[in-house]
């Protein structure tokens, strides 16, 4: 007799070749379980290569998903279930399934062949390698044919519905409702009855047979999450990060230009701001990343809120155009969504190791406002907030997201944009309300040393720009040593000055203890759990989350004071560690992991707790 347990949370892998619909049945299993109440984290894992050959280690696609009754910052750890629809899936996921955890494998595809080319040198339903774990050996492939054997499909489109028929028994496992994928499939297939039908039935088919089950003893329950009243969606970092500049537009009165090239994994928020030319927003898919940023210095000139977005070589090829965007103060935001480098490197994987190329990967001292976000949710207001300091301190801003928050989705309330995010104002002037006699484009604001955005060509606000250095007075071309002394000085104070207008830095947990650990970036869900889990255990740790790089808050050398060690836990060799100790000379540690991956929360947890030892026993 089969028993429902009542959990607090779950972790489910979807793995597959990545023409099994893995992200499809992934997405489906998230929006199910958010419209059932659950609060949810997702991510999405993609194969490097575009056309890896099947079956092979090298074409895995996976899809990950932590859903619970409380609050869900990570995709989880280690799965509690993994769905794997062939031995490749298999060998590239298990070390990652709790031990004693479930594993859903599609039988029909463990043939011998298949088998070798997955690297196996012998079978491992036979070897005893998945001994411990509860093993629910199923032919998908042939019982999906099956159940679609009087739909008029041929052969290789009814194979293709073996996704949903896994996806229908792991409804039944986790007591999900079916109506939400329903609803979906007719919006998908409405107009060809046969796949609407097959895809349907095999969803169906799939949780009763998972009903029928002898070798399954419990089923699993997930109540609602206790989350804040409002509207929900899901959402992923790049989603939130398009809708964020649009609405930063609108808070600016302004239109909206995106000049990009197609690069993974930032290309979704070209593809997804390109649907809004009702909403003022212009994009422009250049020959290059060169073209790209050019194309947006122009539109920042005459008038736009102007983007470029790119990954971490795209970066690279912009370093000089992004110099000259600072030596106009022109307002730029440049998006850098992280992945594994370097060259091309790890594209499809998430890393943080383009701190230091944000920082200093240009020529000459040519400082620029750095932000990044923490969160998919997260990057809505970053995005936001990289528009509105790139706006009212006339200088380029880049905003870093990574590939594990870009892809990754999680609910997002969503705000009254009205009063959250309000009115920025600018500095562009409208001819019409100058006094030209006494107008000077160089002249700079005494507090914030912002220039005036004055359009070039317009009639009395005509000046010079360039890539050469102007005379601080006059705007001329100068080559005086003196000057451009001066020039550098004034650009690094400009950026310096808008640590006046960001908020000072909190700190989760006391104000002082005995560790602190400063994260930035898409590495906070794991960071926030390993801590929650510390102090439950009542040990003195704290979090510090920068979201705001370059400058920092005015606050944060006072904050670190106050603990006896610091460590700082990143997606890279060691580079905000670097930044943190000569800022502060506080002796922070490293904690570094450069495999692709997130951090995982044990081993965030195992390391914090290594240092509070240390502390306890000095």
């Amino acid at each position: 007799m089969t028993t429902i347990k009542e959990v607090e949370s779950v972790v489910i892998r979807f793995s597959g070749d990545s023409g099994d619909g893995m992200q499809l049945t992934g997405t489906q299993f998230s929006n199910t379980s958010a419209i059932m109440g659950n609060d949810i984290a997702t991510f999405p894992d993609y194969p490097a290569e575009i056309r890896a050959p099947q079956g092979t280690v090298a074409g895995i696609s996976g899809f990950q998903i932590h859903f619970g009754s409380t609050e869900i910052f990570t995709p989880g750890d280690e799965a509690d279930m993994l769905v794997a629809f062939n031995p490749a899936a298999l060998k590239v996921n298990l070390k990652d399934l709790k031990k004693g955890g479930t594993i859903l494998l599609n039988l029909d595809a463990f043939t011998d062949k298949k088998i070798a080319k997955a690297g196996y040198e012998s079978n491992p339903l036979e070897t005893g390698e998945l001994d411990g774990y509860q093993l629910i050996k199923v032919p998908i492939d042939s019982q999906t044919a099956g159940a679609l054997n009087e739909i008029n499909l041929d052969t290789k489109s009814k194979k293709r519905c073996k996704n949903f028929y896994a996806l229908g028994m792991t409804y039944f496992f986790y007591h999900r409702e079916m109506q939400t994928t329903l609803n979906w499939m007719k919006q998908k297939f409405g107009d060809n009855t046969d796949l609407l039908k097959a895809n349907q039935s095999a969803m169906k088919a799939g949780a009763h047979f998972a009903e029928t089950l002898e070798t399954i003893v419990s089923t699993y329950k997930v109540s609602k999450a206790k989350i804040k009243p409002g509207k929900y969606r899901q959402i992923h970092g790049n989603l939130a990060t398009a809708w964020g500049f649009i609405r930063a537009a609108q808070a600016a009165n302004l239109p909206l230009f995106l000049g990009s090239y197609p690069i993974t994994p930032a290309s979704d928020i070209l593809h997804e701001l390109s649907k809004y030319k009702e909403f003022g927003v212009k994009t422009f898919q250049a020959e290059d990343e060169i073209a790209a940023i050019c194309t947006a210095i122009g539109a920042g000139l005459t008038g736009s809120l102007a983007i470029t977005t790119s990954s971490g070589p795209g970066i690279s090829l912009k370093s000089e155009a992004i110099g000259l965007a600072i030596s106009y103060e022109i307002p730029l935001v440049i998006v850098n969504v992280q992945r594994g480098g370097p060259s091309t490197g790890l594209p499809t994987k998430t890393e943080q190791s383009d701190l230091y190329q944000a920082l200093y990967g240009r020529n000459g001292d040519s400082p620029l406002i750095i932000v990044a976000a923490s969160r998919p949710n997260d990057c809505f207001d970053m995005a936001y907030e990289a528009s509105r300091l790139a706006l009212e301190h006339m200088t380029p801003v880049m905003l870093l997201t990574d590939g594990y928050i870009a892809n990754g989705t999680e609910p997002w309330k969503i705000p009254d944009v009205d009063t959250n995010y309000a009115e920025i104002k600018h500095k562009m002037l409208n001819p019409k309300d100058v006094n030209k006699e006494n107008w000077s484009w160089i002249k700079r604001d005494s507090k914030t040393l912002v220039r005036d955005w004055a359009i070039p060509g317009m009639q009395g606000l005509e000046h010079r720009i360039g890539g050469l250095e102007k005379d601080f007075d006059t705007g001329n071309i100068s080559y005086d040593p003196a000057n451009h002394q001066k020039m550098c000085e004034t650009r690094q104070k400009k950026v310096d000055k808008a640590a006046h207008n960001i908020p000072l830095q909190e700190v989760e947990g006391d104000e002082n203890g005995d560790l602190l650990v400063i994260s930035w970036g898409g590495t906070y869900g794991a960071v926030e759990m390993a801590i929650r889990a510390l102090q439950k255990e009542g040990q003195k740790i704290s979090l510090l989350h920068l979201k705001y790089i370059n400058p920092m808050p005015k606050n944060i050398g006072s904050l670190i004071k106050n603990f006896k060690k610091v460590i700082v836990p990143e997606l890279n060799m060691g580079q905000m560690v670097h930044i943190i100790n000569a800022k502060f000379a506080c002796n922070a540690i490293p904690y570094n992991k450069v495999e692709g991956l997130p951090f995982k929360i044990s081993e965030l947890q195992k390391a914090f707790a290594n240092v509070l030892k240390e502390v306890h026993n000095a």
